[in-house]
Order: C-alpha cells, then sequence, then structure tokens
C-alpha cells in the first residue's frame, strides 16, 4: 500500500466510526460522481472565454492572431504546472490537490472578469491555466487508491466524462447568463462563486484512500484492498515510488503520452475554436452557438460513459486488456477522422453539427486513458505519470489554438484547420494502437 498521508489521517480521526455492516458500501463510486461535477465546472470555467469569445473579440477589439494567443495562453501554465502537480499528489496526495485547485479557478474565473485588454485577458488565463493544473492528475491517483482493477474503466471515464459534459453544459449556462444579463463579466463572476462553493465541499467531502473515508465500512475497504493486493503480487517489487525518467524507456508509456496529446489536438482544438467557427461560417448566434456546443459535447459525454461501461463490461466477460482497449481505439479513431473529413465536406450547418456530435461521441472513448496512469505506474506514481501523460496532451492545448489561429487568419478558412484536427487524430489512433494495457511498468 502506499504511505498514508498524516495530515488526511488527523482529519479521518474527527469523523464518525466507520460503519461495520457486511454488505460493502459503494462510496467510491459518490468520490468519482463528485468527480464528475468537479470536472465538469473544470471545463465550464475554462471552456466560458470561448463560449463568451464573439462578444470578448469585439468588446477589446482581438485579431484572430491575438485570440489564438489568449486561447493558448491557459495551456502555457497549465502544461508547465503539470509535473510539479504530480510530484505533490504522490507527496501529499490527491484530496487536498484537488479540493484546493479547484477553490483557485473559481477565483481565477471570477477575477477574468475584470479583463479590459489583451494583457489583463492574458494574465487570467494564466493564472486559471495554473491552478487548475492538478485537478486531473489528482483524479488518476484517486482512480488508482479507490478503485479494483476491473472497475477502473467506469471510474476513468466518470471523472473524465465531466470535460464533455462541462463544456456541453457552459456554452448553455454561459450564453445563457450573457442573455440574461446582458453581459459576459458578471456571467465569468456567477461561475466563478459557484466553482469556490464546488471547491469547498470538496475538500470536506474527499479523502485519499478509502480506509480514511468514514462513509466506507470495513466490506467496502476490504474488498479494495484485497483487489489492490492481488494486483502488486503480479509485479515484481510490488507497488512502490519511481523516477519518472525510469519510463522514458517504454514504449506503452510514450504510447499513452502522444495518443493523448492526438487526442487533445482534436478535442481542444474544438472547444476553443468550435464556437467561433460556428458563429462564422454557419451564422450562428450566441444562443444557438449555446444550443449547438450542448448537444456536440453531450454526445461526447454519453459517448464516453458508453465507452467506460464497454470496456469494462467487455473484461468481465474475459476478454484480455489489449483486445477491448486497442480495439475500441481503433474504432474510434477510425469513426473520429472520418467525421472530421465529413464536416470539411458537407456545407450544411445541420449536418456539420450533427457529424461533429458524432465525431465527439467517439473520441471521448479516450477518457479510458485516465485508467493508465494507475495500470502502467501503479498506485505509487499514478499522479506523476497521469501528469506526464497530461502534460504531453497539453502540448497540443498550447500548440493548436495557435496553429488554428494562423491557419484561419492566412487563408480566411476554416478548412486547414479541420485537416489539422484530421492529423492529430491519426496521431491519436496510432498510438493508442501501440500501447500494452494489459501490465504496470516495472521500474527500479
Amino acid at each position: 500500500m502506499s504511505p498514508t498521508n498524516p495530515a488526511s489521517v488527523s482529519d479521518a480521526a474527527t469523523d464518525p466510526p466507520r460503519t461495520t455492516e457486511a454488505a460493502p458500501t459503494r462510496t467510491r463510486w459518490k468520490v468519482f460522481l463528485l468527480l464528475l461535477g468537479v470536472v465538469a465546472l473544470n471545463y465550464i470555467d475554462r471552456g466560458s472565454v470561448s463560449v463568451a469569445l464573439p462578444l470578448i473579440t469585439e468588446d477589446l477589439n482581438l485579431s484572430k492572431e491575438v485570440t489564438g494567443f489568449v486561447l493558448s495562453a491557459f495551456f502555457w501554465t497549465y502544461a508547465l504546472m503539470q509535473i510539479p502537480s504530480g510530484w505533490l499528489i504522490d507527496r501529499f496526495g490527491p484530496r487536498r490537490m484537488a479540493g484546493g485547485a479547484c477553490i483557485g479557478w473559481g477565483v481565477a474565473t471570477g477575477l477574468t472578469a475584470g479583463a479590459t485588454g489583451v494583457g489583463s485577458l492574458l494574465a487570467a488565463r494564466l493564472a486559471l491555466g495554473t491552478v487548475e493544473a492538478p485537478v486531473m492528475p489528482a483524479g488518476g491517483k484517486l482512480n488508482a487508491n479507490w478503485l479494483p482493477a476491473k472497475e477502473r474503466g467506469r471510474g476513468a471515464v466518470l471523472m473524465d466524462g465531466g470535460a464533455p459534459l462541462g463544456s456541453a453544459l457552459g456554452g448553455v449556462a454561459i450564453s445563457g447568463l450573457i442573455a440574461w444579463t446582458g453581459s459576459w463579466r458578471i456571467s465569468f463572476i456567477v461561475a466563478g462563486a459557484v466553482t469556490v462553493a464546488v471547491g469547498v465541499f470538496a475538500l470536506r467531502f474527499l479523502r485519499d484512500t478509502p480506509r480514511e473515508h468514514p462513509g466506507v465500512n470495513d466490506a467496502e475497504a476490504t474488498h479494495i484492498e484485497q483487489a489492490h493486493a492481488a494486483e502488486d503480487a503480479e509485479v515484481p517489487g510490488g507497488d512502490r515510488p519511481a523516477k519518472l525518467r525510469s519510463y522514458l524507456r517504454y514504449r506503452s508509456f510514450w504510447g499513452m503520452c502522444l495518443g493523448w496529446m492526438g487526442f487533445n489536438g482534436v478535442f481542444y482544438g474544438l472547444l476553443t475554436w468550435g464556437p467561433l467557427y460556428l458563429s462564422e461560417t454557419k451564422g450562428f448566434d450566441i444562443k444557438s452557438i449555446g444550443w449547438s456546443t450542448l448537444v456536440i459535447f453531450g454526445a461526447g459525454f454519453v459517448g464516453e460513459l458508453i465507452g467506460g461501461w464497454l470496456a469494462d463490461h467487455w473484461r468481465a466477460r474475459g476478454a484480455g486488456a489489449n483486445k477491448v482497449l486497442r480495439t475500441m481505439m481503433g474504432i474510434a479513431g477510425a469513426a473520429v477522422m472520418a467525421g472530421l473529413l465529413g464536416v470539411v465536406l458537407v456545407p450544411d450547418a445541420m449536418t456539420a453539427v450533427a457529424l461533429l456530435s458524432g465525431v465527439l461521441f467517439f473520441l471521448r472513448w479516450a477518457g479510458l486513458f485516465w485508467a493508465l496512469p494507475s495500470t502502467l505506474g501503479g498506485r505509487a506514481n499514478a499522479g506523476v505519470v497521469g501528469a506526464a501523460m497530461n502534460l504531453s496532451g497539453n502540448i497540443a492545448g498550447i500548440v493548436t489554438p495557435i496553429a488554428v489561429g494562423f491557419i484561419v487568419g492566412g487563408t480566411g478558412s476554416y478548412t486547414w484547420a479541420l485537416l489539422y484536427f484530421v492529423g492529430a487524430g491519426a496521431l491519436f489512433t496510432v498510438s493508442s494502437l501501440v500501447i500494452d494495457y494489459s501490465r504496470r511498468l516495472v521500474v527500479r
């Protein structure tokens, strides 16, 4: 077992006594439902600028190229802070890092409302990226600590499903607030205040391990611990901390990192530029942008949950991890590339929305990647391995908004931007197929 965080033990000592009834509790799924909500707020807040972009660009007089840098700025600090966040999560536990990050990015979202020009808007986005950095690696660590291996697919997509859910609801929420208040600035203040409240609740509810949570009875804790012990017994040396550089010699590690980079090249491209694409090429107003975003990213949320259930169900019927995940990632990659090519070829607005919905449905099967930090790195290293994966993915977050800005600004068209997304989909597909999903990497 990984070392226990003394601060968490102290917190747990003040909690009510653990229940001891024979039937296992299911508190682990409450933890991942909370993570679903936290990650959804994460994407509402980080995507709020994109939804309000038609108004912000007019208000602050931003060119396409400058807009690309503004959309990219979040990812500069978000990527830079991934590895430090992973180290802190493995050292101090995911609870405080996840809850504290949620409070921090709520404050940063509210401060964005005060932007008066390019400089202050960039500063707010840089601050947002810094404080949001720990949340996904912390979720990967909680996946490792709280779930048996056979349940990690569902846990991964339940947590990561907050990304398309937040992107979907964010479009409606932010556009609705703008329509109601007549101000994009007030909508940011409201979103930030709600996020701070959720962060405080997360700090009170989460625990680093099942044994520390007052809602977990002995039967549930024992069930999880026995599964972890059996998992560790299959690996020479068991579950122990390792240096990140020890993973660099493994093909599966690089497949994980490059696959997540390709995935994010598509997802962040659609998240950051999608609303403006619909506005400028399809004539959508702010209300239509909100509802179309709900449909497109809502399809991604549904697809992610279905993908997680399908993977765990297929494996429960006896299929091997490699057969299940390579098949699913191959299908997802092919569907994503075909759908994006369809958007290039079909000019009709409603058909474009339908095709993009299909793209997101299959693209979000990649949420299963969030089971990989625990699969490849074990519980002791899930934080830093997940951070390395997320760092790679967010390199695409840095490059993609800027690249699309220059592509659209230089060509006056979104066609080559969509083809850029097709290339990112190809990187995701090929990389996903070289990963060995069946075993933990042995490091020294």
